[in-house]
């Protein structure tokens, strides 16, 4: 009796599950393709949706790539067709090119199969954002670096030229630019006239050099430097605690100015130790071989803060596999939401780095399995900090324009608040 009860409960509840299935009320798929289609333990940084769409503005290539090659006199807006290469003789000028991987992540027209944060639209009907294609680090560096050179009036008269021609568009006009995206990685990138932009979104490594009313983490996205060393791709050590000798690395320039001072304390704290290389060096391009052959042979890189809170070698210490070591109080780090820089890195405040003996017996005592959880997590991302073109999926470009689209409610918000108030900002006078 209770053996037919049973089955007949069993077969009522099946034609309900396949009822159910069949009108759509069950989604059969959610439940058992992830398992199918993921191994254990795996999954992507963020679901995968819509890409952004970008609506990208036709400038004359004085404004981007004709620095790259100013023999060139042609102006007509580049192509991924005639897309050029970043130029190999660069030098330090790489470390603030993100600009150009990201106009060349628009350009490039793929196959489609590709995976991809943002797409360029050529209706700006349809856009999500604006791209502003204007190298503002590169033409600091090209056309005035040294601040007083007479060619620091092209500089200037670039930023005067891209005004006058945003505020004819009737998209800045529309948005007042909020819904714009303009790099400026460089710390006096825009100087001239950054202000007149400051609603944008304003690719940036840190706040260093700009009041709160300019930048700020609420509007702006962090970018990572573009890393100069090359990339550790055959890092297949079966020993990797044992083989990197040094216990603590660093190469670079140690006169700073603002919180950058802290190197030339570390050079006298860190003085006379035997597994601690800490080496005064500019930046050639011998010299960078060199700090990539010490990062690759070093457990632990230090990453003081320089002229701003960060700088390019905490992404070369990344990329070399080599954990890094933060002494920079006010440091910002780009993709934080959705990377935990605590699972590959060590921060130390500048009171505890400039207390003698005490970052380096910290660092002695470290536990090798602790380090090598560390060393396997830095393998697993450092793909996040690759700028390439063609890009790939979550590659530095592609993070950066998913980091643009998070900003994209509050853009929306600032838009249409902007559009029906009466009395701008009214709050702020509130007493």
């Amino acid at each position: 009796m209770y053996g037919k009860a049973t089955l007949s409960l069993v077969f009522v509840l099946l034609l309900l599950f396949s009822y159910s299935i069949f009108m759509g009320t069950v989604d059969f798929r959610s439940y058992f393709l992830p398992m199918l289609q993921s191994p254990a333990g795996a999954r992507p940084l963020c679901a995968r949706n819509p890409p952004l769409r970008v609506y990208m503005y036709d400038l004359p290539r004085r404004f981007n790539v004709g620095m790259l090659n100013r023999r060139n006199p042609d102006q007509t807006p580049v192509t991924g067709r005639d897309w050029p290469p970043w130029p190999k003789n660069s030098g330090l000028k790489r470390q603030h090119s993100v600009e150009y991987w990201m106009m060349g992540s628009l350009l490039y027209e793929g196959d489609g199969a590709e995976e991809r944060e943002a797409v360029r639209v050529s209706d700006p009907e349809i856009a999500d954002i604006f791209f502003v294609p204007f190298f503002s680090s590169l033409s600091f560096n090209t056309h005035g670096h040294v601040m007083t050179d007479p060619d620091t009036e092209k500089d200037h008269q670039l930023q005067i030229d891209l005004l006058k021609f945003l505020r004819q568009s009737k998209y800045w006009q529309r948005s007042g630019g909020r819904d714009h995206v303009i790099p400026m990685t460089h710390p006096n990138a825009f100087r001239f006239l950054r202000e007149q932009v400051n609603a944008s979104i304003q690719i940036v490594v840190d706040f260093g050099r700009h009041p709160r009313t300019m930048s700020n983490i609420s509007k702006d996205v962090m970018a990572p430097y573009v890393h100069v060393v090359d990339s550790f791709t055959d890092d297949d050590t079966t020993e990797p605690f044992e083989s990197r000798t040094t216990l603590l690395f660093f190469r670079g320039r140690t006169y700073r100015k603002d919180e950058g001072i802290v190197r030339v304390k570390l050079a006298k704290i860190l003085a006379g130790y035997d597994d601690v290389h800490y080496e005064r060096s500019v930046a050639t391009g011998e010299n960078i071989k060199v700090s990539s052959r010490g990062m690759r042979s070093s457990k632990f890189c230090l990453h003081p803060a320089g002229d701003t809170p960060s700088s390019c070698r905490l992404f070369d210490a990344i990329v070399s596999h080599c954990v890094p070591v933060i002494v920079s109080d006010q440091i910002e780090l780009p993709f934080e939401d959705e990377i935990d820089y605590a699972q590959f890195s060590i921060f130390f405040s500048f009171e505890e780095a400039l207390k003698p003996g005490y970052m380096v017996n910290e660092l002695r005592k470290f536990p090798k399995e602790r380090w090598l959880e560390m060393w396997k997590r830095l393998k697993n991302i450092s793909h996040h900090y690759e700028f390439q073109y063609p890009p790939n999926k979550e590659d530095a470009v592609n993070m950066l324009w998913r980091q643009v689209k998070h900003k994209l409610p509050g853009v929306k918000l600032a838009v249409r608040r902007s559009q029906r108030l009466k009395v701008p900002d009214w709050w702020r006078r509130r007493r």
